[in-house]
């Protein structure tokens, strides 16, 4: 009996994928659980028709990430955090900051979580900063701290 998997059974495959399996298996395990559901041809169908619509969202989802990438990037944020009078913050810059300033320069929200900073801020300057925005797209931009 081919059957189309709800969710991820271990020795069969992942939710969304259509396999053969035996008959009482699937009418006394598979079907009552809600793991699986009979594969006619309209469920084939519309689980066709949910793949493609799900490749079309990740495409825009994409699209959307890599020109949030290219307009961070070209872009340098200003942090502004009271100073020393030699240059040394009173604390350091964290990822809530940059992700506030990004947020009120260019009016994006970013997760303050995505933020990388390879060391901590601890000086007025500036330096480079990582943010993740998914989809395997990676921007890299300046952070410049100045004094407020």
């Amino acid at each position: 009996m081919k059957v189309i998997l709800m969710s991820d059974v271990k020795p069969l495959g992942t939710a969304g994928s259509v396999v053969d399996v035996a008959d009482g298996y699937a009418r006394n395990y598979l079907m009552p659980k809600g793991l699986a559901a009979e594969a006619s041809s309209g469920a084939i169908a519309l689980l066709e028709q949910q793949k493609r619509a799900k490749t079309r969202r990740e495409a825009e989802a994409k699209a959307d990430a890599q020109s949030l990438a290219e307009l961070l990037e070209s872009k340098q944020i200003l942090v502004s955090a009271r100073s020393g009078g030699n240059g040394r913050l009173f604390g350091t810059v964290t990822s809530a900051q940059v992700a506030d300033a990004i947020a009120a320069d260019l009016n994006v929200s970013v997760d303050r979580h995505k933020i990388e900073m390879p060391e901590n801020i601890k000086s007025l300057g500036s330096y480079p900063v990582q943010i993740k925005l998914g989809q395997s797209i990676v921007a890299k931009t300046t952070v410049k701290v100045v004094a407020a």
